[in-house]
C-alpha cells in the first residue's frame, strides 16, 4: 500500500503564517490594552485623592516652570491644552503664555476623536465642548497646525524615562503628535510620582521630550 502524502499548496501556507502573525499580534495588543487600563485606573484613583488645593498648587509650580524654559521663551506659536478634573492645573500657564504675546493654540475635539485647533484670545474666547472640555471659540485652523507650532504642551497620565506617554484612551494626543516635526519640544505635565520607568506601549504610542513635574521640574527624555 502506498504512503498517502498531505501537500499543503504554498499561497496556503503564507495564508496561513499570516494567520498565525495576526494572532500573535492580536494577543500582544490585547495584553498591552490591558496593562494600560489598569495602569490607568491605578494613576486615576492617586489623582482622585488630591484636593484642589494640591492640584492648584501642582500647576502653580508648572507654570513657573514652564515659563522659564528657553525653548518658551522663544516659541511664537505653542500647542497647549486647558486642563480638566484632577489634571494638573494648565489654566494659569495658558493664559501667562497669552498674556506674553505667544499665539496659544488649544484643541478641539472632533467627532472622530482627532484633534483640530484654535487659538486661544483670553478666558472669555472658551465655550463648552464634548466631555467637559472648554474648547475656544475662535476659527479650527485645522488637525494639522499643531505641525506649525514652535513647541506643544500636552496631558498625560504618566510618561516612562524612553518617553512613552500614557493618556486616557481615546488615541487623540497619539495622532495629534505625530504630526509634529522631530525637532519641535514637547512636553506632558504630570504630578512628581508619575514619571516611571516603564509604561506599556503600542506600536502608534508617540512619545514626549520633556516632562515637566511640580518638584522636579524639566526632565528631558531620549530622543525618538
Amino acid at each position: 500500500m502506498g504512503v498517502w502524502h498531505c501537500d499543503i499548496a504554498p499561497h496556503t501556507q503564507d495564508e496561513l503564517k499570516r494567520s498565525w502573525a495576526r494572532a500573535v499580534a492580536d494577543a500582544a495588543s490585547a495584553r498591552v490594552t490591558g496593562e494600560k487600563a489598569a495602569l490607568r485606573r491605578r494613576l486615576l484613583a492617586t489623582r482622585a485623592r488630591l484636593s484642589p488645593d494640591e492640584r492648584a498648587a501642582a500647576g502653580r509650580a508648572l507654570r513657573d516652570t514652564i515659563l522659564e524654559l528657553p525653548q518658551v521663551q522663544m516659541a511664537g506659536t505653542i500647542a497647549a491644552y486647558y486642563s480638566l478634573a484632577s489634571e494638573p492645573d494648565s489654566h494659569g500657564l495658558v493664559y501667562a503664555l497669552w498674556k506674553r504675546g505667544s499665539y496659544v493654540l488649544l484643541p478641539l475635539l472632533r467627532p472622530d476623536a482627532d484633534l483640530d485647533w484654535a487659538s486661544y484670545e483670553g478666558p472669555d474666547s472658551l465655550r463648552p465642548g464634548p466631555r467637559g472640555l472648554a474648547e475656544p471659540g475662535e476659527p479650527p485652523r485645522g488637525p494639522d497646525a499643531i505641525a506649525r507650532a514652535d513647541l506643544v504642551v500636552v496631558p498625560a497620565l504618566a510618561v516612562d524615562r524612553g518617553g512613552v506617554r500614557l493618556g486616557r484612551g481615546g488615541g487623540s494626543y497619539d495622532r495629534a503628535l505625530a504630526r509634529v516635526g522631530l525637532q519641535v519640544p514637547t512636553i506632558a505635565l504630570i504630578y512628581d510620582g508619575e514619571l516611571l520607568d516603564k509604561v506599556p506601549a503600542d506600536s502608534h504610542d508617540q512619545r514626549v521630550r520633556l516632562v515637566a513635574r511640580p518638584s522636579a521640574g524639566i526632565t528631558s527624555l531620549p530622543a525618538t
